[in-house]
Order: structure tokens, then C-alpha cells, then sequence
């Protein structure tokens, strides 16, 4: 079920599974093994629900019986936002075991459904090829790989390869509430096409990818602690597209709104976080300086002579390496 090059990639490598002991991930478990591919497993719990208890006790025996580590983090209650504010937890929380443990890839178990119904989000939201073709199987991050390895698998598919081989999961009740948007648009519009017209589907992404490949040039990002880079493609999707992979890495997603903005502003400030800056053929991201500082006057009259956005100011006067490569970039270009 698994590609073969796909398995060959994670074959000597150190890998992290997000496991949920949903279906999906329990499948990605089972299938690991089946091909004897090296991994540890991480688990957050939320403490929304009474059953998540059994479902990290589920995780630690499975890990226990299979010589695995099991990482597990309890999260702070969530407040408001529950959707984003978990997933920014658990990222926040996968990264900092990455960097630990010196994994390599981080693994998590999306499928066909997923990617088609974020698809149809995007799609009625408004987007471009880049952004309804979604998910990827294999993503760069900026120190590790994520991998999606049931990505062209239908939910169906998983749920058969479970029951054949006896396999216990848990089942989120949270899945069936419709209130949430995502929930909303899988039971009444994605569910019923991958019913429908299942193969049709899964060749569509196909084309969908190989077209994306021609469409969207990759561009090697820079950076520099949390300072951020690139050399403009002159292509303004590209660069919106190379913008937006980086902020997701950050756990961001623009909105339609801010993508537009970023078409006719150089210097665009995003969920108050992040500053975008494009300006004479390089784009630079910093985060967001909420505070006002006093700067020295060497400092402005650099700054002046260089014409430098004064939105990064505040954020390039903390950061001394930051504005020296800067400096040497725009520099260049006078």
C-alpha cells in the first residue's frame, strides 16, 4: 500500500510518526512495521475527551510490545481556536522532539479524503493551482522532511487494510460534528464524490502534480535563526508560494486576503507575526516587532542610506546578523 519509493526514503532514516490511534494512524503504524521501517511514535492529548485517555494508553502499550519510544505531551487547555491552537501545540511539540532526537522525517498519516477535501476549502475560498494542489507526499521543512505516506490511499482502502488484519483503533467522535467547517465539507461534499468517482479522483491529482511541477519553481530559501530570505524568482505566484510553504512551516496560513495584498504591497504585516518584505528583487520574512524601540542614530542613517523597509527596523536592530546580511544584499543591488 505503501510506494516503494516512498519506503526506500524512509528506509534508513529516523522517523517520527503523529499517532492519534485514529484509524489513519493506526493503519501508517501497522503498514511501518509490515516493512520493517525504523520509528518512534508521538502523541499529544488535549484533554478534551474522556476517551483520549484510553487512546494514549493504547499508544504507549503498542510501543511498549514493538521496542519503540513513545513521546507524549499533555496540552495546555485551549481556550479559543481549539482547531489551529492544537495543531500549532502538536507541531510545536513534533519539532522539538525532531531537534532532540535528531529524527529526520516526521510522518503523518493524511490521506486521499484529506487532501481532497482541503482542495475543495481552497477551492471555494479562492485559489490557484499551487493552493488547491494541497498536500504533498514529501514536503522540506527547514530542518527535517515531512512525509505523508498514505497520500494517494482513500480513507476506505485503510479502513479495509484494519479490518482484514484485526487491528484495534479508536474513532473521534469530534469527526462527525459538522459545526466544524472542515467536518462540514468532508460528509456532505468530499465523502460522497470519493464514493462516486474514486479513480477519477486519485488520476486527477496525479495531473494535478505533474502540472504543479512545471508550474511552481522550487526557490532555496534562506535563514538565518528566525530571519528569513530569498532571491525573487520574478515570478509573483512563485514567490507567494515559497512565502507560504515557509509560514507554514512557522505553523501560519495566510489568508486569501493577505495573499492578495502580498500581489500589491511590498511590505505586508500578516496575524501581526510575521513581516513580508519584497524589495529590489529579494524577499525577506521577520517576525512581527510588536513593541516600539529606540534605535540609535548610526543605525537609522544606515538604514536610511539603503532605503531598508522601516517595518523590519525594529526587528533588524536586535538582530545585528540579520541586518548585516541585509546590508550586504541591498547593498549590492545600489
Amino acid at each position: 500500500m505503501i510506494k516503494d519509493k516512498t519506503l526506500s526514503d524512509l528506509k534508513d532514516k529516523k522517523n517520527l510518526l503523529a499517532f492519534s490511534g485514529g484509524a489513519d494512524s493506526t493503519a501508517l503504524f501497522f503498514l511501518l512495521l509490515k516493512h520493517n521501517i525504523p520509528f518512534d511514535i508521538a502523541i499529544v492529548d488535549y484533554g478534551v475527551r474522556e476517551q483520549s485517555k484510553e487512546e494514549v494508553a493504547y499508544a504507549q502499550k503498542l510501543a511498549q510490545t514493538h521496542n519503540l519510544r513513545c513521546h507524549l505531551l499533555k496540552a495546555p487547555k485551549i481556550e479559543q481556536n481549539f482547531e489551529a491552537k492544537a495543531r500549532e501545540i502538536r507541531y510545536a511539540f513534533f519539532e522539538e522532539l525532531i531537534k532532540e532526537y535528531g529524527y529526520d522525517n516526521l510522518l503523518t498519516a493524511h490521506h486521499l479524503g484529506d487532501r481532497f477535501e482541503w482542495m475543495l476549502m481552497q477551492f471555494c475560498k479562492g485559489a490557484g493551482c499551487a493552493e488547491i494542489a494541497g498536500m504533498q507526499s514529501v514536503q522540506n521543512r527547514e530542518f527535517y522532511k515531512l512525509v505523508r505516506p498514505l497520500l494517494h490511499l482513500d480513507k476506505k482502502e485503510l479502513l479495509a487494510y484494519l479490518h482484514a488484519n484485526e487491528k484495534h483503533y479508536f474513532e473521534d467522535e469530534s469527526n462527525f460534528d459538522e459545526d466544524i467547517k472542515r467536518n462540514s465539507f468532508r460528509h456532505k461534499y468530499s465523502l460522497p464524490l470519493l464514493e462516486k468517482y474514486l479513480s477519477g479522483i486519485k488520476k486527477s491529482f496525479d495531473y494535478i502534480d505533474e502540472d504543479r511541477a512545471e508550474l511552481i519553481e522550487e526557490i532555496e530559501l534562506e535563514s538565518i535563526n528566525d530571519f528569513a530570505y530569498f532571491r525573487s524568482s520574478h515570478n509573483l505566484r512563485a514567490d507567494i508560494f515559497t512565502i507560504d510553504k515557509y509560514l507554514k512551516s512557522r505553523l501560519y496560513m495566510l489568508s486569501a486576503s493577505e495573499r492578495e495584498a502580498l500581489k500589491e504591497t511590498p511590505a505586508v504585516i500578516v496575524g501581526r507575526r510575521f513581516i513580508i518584505n519584497q524589495d529590489r528583487g529579494f524577499v525577506f520574512i521577520v517576525p512581527y516587532e510588536k513593541k516600539s524601540i529606540k534605535m540609535d542614530e548610526k543605525f537609522k542613517d544606515e538604514c536610511r542610506v539603503l532605503k531598508i523597509e522601516p517595518k523590519l527596523r525594529p526587528y533588524l536592530y536586535k538582530n545585528q546578523k540579520a541586518f548585516l546580511k541585509v546590508k550586504e544584499l541591498l547593498s549590492a543591488t545600489a
